[in-house]
């Protein structure tokens, strides 16, 4: 299947580069093209695009804000020169399924396309640690929540999410239906009050060491 992608960068020569190298493979189709994150919307709002790449200083309107704009609408993934802990946690916050620098190299950048395209989530190694020190804190008192709201299986999906798994992992490890676990997914971040699946994993990172539901 092809994954259909929105590039947001107010500079042409960035944004011609990373089309460039999406067009190149046979299984990305580059939809449309935004220099500003009023005209992303627009343009995420009309093409429906599977994936936006979304810079984060933009004229108009700011990348986080467009993100914010376009939750439910297509997965985000940042794509940033600036490893700053506000644009970070702002993003992942607003509800992007991914967080990369720009010197991501080539492969990288495509591997993440696919990743994000197919519901997971992504953030740069750079940037992990400090995100979960900075969400951490604001965890434990969703322990109690978490324990209580969701079923025995939705809490096993969770604690997959927080060892890294992907949902076809997840699927073959408790030997269910991938789209089953995408269903799990989605329920449970409904339930939690969490917009992205990375989220999901800095909560059950923090609740790892509590009960499994097992």
């Amino acid at each position: 299947m092809t994954i259909r992608v929105l590039v947001a960068d107010d500079h042409a020569a960035v944004r011609a580069g990373i089309v460039l190298i999406l067009e190149g493979q046979e299984d990305i189709e580059v939809v449309g093209q935004a220099a500003d994150g009023a005209q992303a919307v627009a343009l995420a709002l009309d093409l429906r695009p599977d994936v936006v790449l979304m810079d984060i200083r933009m004229p108009k309107l700011d990348g986080i804000s467009a993100t914010r704009e376009l939750s439910g609408v297509a997965d985000i993934l940042i794509l940033t020169t600036f490893d700053i802990d506000e644009y970070i946690f702002g993003a992942l916050r607003a509800g992007a399924a991914g967080f990369l620098l720009k010197n991501t190299d080539a492969d990288a950048l495509v591997d993440a396309v696919r990743v994000i395209s197919r519901g997971d989530g992504l953030i740069s190694p750079s940037v992990t640690r400090r995100l979960i020190s900075a969400f951490g804190a604001a965890v434990p008192e969703r322990r109690a929540q978490a324990i209580d709201v969701l079923t025995p299986r939705e809490r096993q999906v969770l604690l997959c999410i927080g060892r890294g798994l992907s949902n076809a992992e997840i699927s073959v490890e408790l030997d269910m239906a991938e789209a089953t676990t995408k269903t799990h997914v989605s329920r449970l971040l409904n339930k939690l009050g969490l917009r992205s699946r990375v989220q999901a994993a800095i909560l059950a990172q923090e609740l790892s060491p509590g009960p499994s539901g097992t």
